[in-house]
């Protein structure tokens, strides 16, 4: 990880008086090396030093509350999270609904000002006024095809 990023994430807990502890910080450090958003049972098996999954989850509620991380709802009910879009950058998701892995991927951007058209134009359509969009495109991964 970054040491920026990680200097970014203390002040911002800082800022809402949450503590940066070890076990918060071996889990953003984890979710800064993954290539796409994990759930807290993946975390448990990429933790350098292991935590108790009950901490794990605490630990992305807390960092969820401040911002840090994001969740993602899967439609099979299973929740994985990653940093936030204002540490990491914007990106959108491939998900392999055979296997259940997600990996974050970056669209040219040409592709990115015509998405953010047809989202405008669907928001537009719709009377609604969108801030930001996130792609996600299921389908079946390279290992599972």
């Amino acid at each position: 990880m970054y040491p920026a990023v990680d200097t970014q994430i203390e002040r911002t807990l800082y800022d809402q008086d949450v503590r940066y502890t070890e076990g918060r910080r071996q889990v953003v450090a984890a979710l800064s090396a993954a290539d796409g958003p994990r759930s807290a049972g993946e975390l448990v098996a990429e933790l350098a030093a292991p935590l108790p999954l009950s901490s794990i989850y605490r630990t992305l509620a807390v960092l969820a509350a401040a911002g840090v991380v994001v969740p993602h709802y899967s439609t099979k009910g299973l929740t994985r999270y990653e940093l936030a879009e204002w540490l990491t950058g914007h990106h959108h998701h491939l998900v392999c609904a055979e296997c259940g892995t997600v990996e974050d991927v970056e669209i040219p951007d040409a592709f990115e000002r015509e998405l953010r058209a047809l989202v405008s134009g669907i928001g537009e359509h719709a009377g609604f006024s969108p801030t930001s969009h996130a792609l996600e495109i299921e389908g079946r991964c390279e290992g599972c095809s």
